[in-house]
């Protein structure tokens, strides 16, 4: 097999799909060429609609799937394109997908009172449409073998987190930053664990689309033009999901505009940038509690990283240990979720487990993923 491997990644954000070429060798994992292509604005509109229920939701979720498969074979194309290579060259795409609904956990009534699980994960992906695209194997469905074995199917990062950023001599902690955030625990001679710790971006830029029109927060700088209210903070913190213990996963199913709209009924004179500010306070936070003592390095990645007023928060919380985006440590914070996708079907086809069944509760490792030959 060629030791390169496409990731692509289309996150909670909708900004866009992020592809990178990663190369697997005796020297460690490298990323040696990265794209991004932004969502089509119709396209975003789209996929947040299905991310709830709606009328003709399957054939809307299949044009859509099928026209988000066109988009990231056009990734891989230009990928392809900068590296002078051929689809020969690679040995599998990863593809994540988009998830519309997460539930892993019980879900309704179960009709067989034996069984341990009854959840479901759903990303939007057409792995065979895009082999078909791109002349490649291509890798997708990483998360419901997971749920299948009782895990949360999420987060699934840890494992490559611990390849790429595990120290011997370093209690380190990876936090991904993007619609969601998770973070990644690893230290030195003892499990990796890890865990969605609430929204990133994803609050934040649902707010700062519905009053500036703007899809995100620049820098973080309209949250910095505010002040954070205490009491609306308190209310954010008592969603029963921040005082979750064990593995836990979460998504625009809890996390969403509803969710939003309930906590600030009793706060409707507040001006929108103090909620803003609010809202990055709710993200620091929650990431900040979910860091034990002993860390010494948070290694930042995803579009949070790219926020400085959610840095210098991090920072601030997290004082004295050294907080910087993950591109100070080998990898851009934009590419690193990518390259877990690559890492991920590079797993799938040798054969080994891509889950942490400590972090996702699953019964035991698994491999994960299903395989489309080219």
């Amino acid at each position: 097999m060629s030791p390169r491997y496409i990731g692509l990644m289309s996150g909670t954000s909708l900004d866009g799909v992020d592809g990178v070429i990663l190369q697997a060798d005796p020297e460690g994992l490298h990323v040696t060429h990265a794209h991004h292509l932004p969502m089509p604005e119709d396209l975003r509109r789209n996929l947040l609609d299905l991310n709830s229920p709606g009328h003709n939701e399957i054939h809307l979720a299949a044009l859509a799937t099928n026209r988000l498969m066109q988009i990231h074979a056009q990734v891989v194309k230009a990928l392809l394109g900068s590296a002078k290579l051929k689809a020969i060259d690679i040995s599998a795409i990863g593809v994540h997908g988009q998830t519309i609904r997460h539930q892993p956990g019980p879900v309704g009534a179960c009709v067989d009172p034996q069984t341990p699980w009854w959840g479901y994960t759903v990303q939007l992906c057409n792995p065979a449409l895009l082999a078909e695209l791109c002349g490649m194997t291509v890798v997708s469905d990483f998360r419901s073998r997971d749920v299948a074995a009782g895990g949360q199917g999420a987060p699934l990062v840890p494992a490559f987190h611990q390849a790429l950023f595990g120290q011997s001599d370093a209690f380190v902690a990876v936090v991904n930053v993007g619609g969601m955030a998770n973070v990644s625990l690893l230290a030195p001679g003892q499990d990796t664990l890890g865990f969605d710790t609430g929204p990133g971006n994803v609050l934040m830029d649902l707010w700062c689309e519905a009053h500036t029109g703007r899809i995100y927060d620049a820098d973080g700088a309209w949250a910095a033009s505010g002040h954070p209210h205490d009491a609306l903070l308190e209310a954010f913190l008592a969603e029963p999901y921040f005082s979750q213990r064990g593995a836990r996963s979460t998504g625009r199913d809890l996390f969403n505009r509803h969710w939003l709209d309930s906590k600030l009924r009793a706060f409707t004179e507040l001006p929108p940038q103090d909620v803003q500010a609010t809202l990055l306070a709710l993200t620091v936070q929650s990431i900040s509690k979910a860091i034990p003592p002993g860390v010494t390095r948070c290694v930042v990645c995803g579009g949070g990283a790219l926020n400085g007023a959610l840095m210098q928060g991090l920072r601030q919380r997290l004082h004295p240990t050294n907080v910087s985006p993950s591109g100070a440590w080998g990898m851009p914070p934009m590419e690193v979720e990518a390259a877990a996708f690559a890492w991920l079907a590079r797993q799938t086809l040798l054969g080994l487990p891509g889950n942490v069944p400590q972090v996702t509760g699953a019964r035991g490792p698994r491999v994960l993923g299903t395989i489309h030959p080219a």
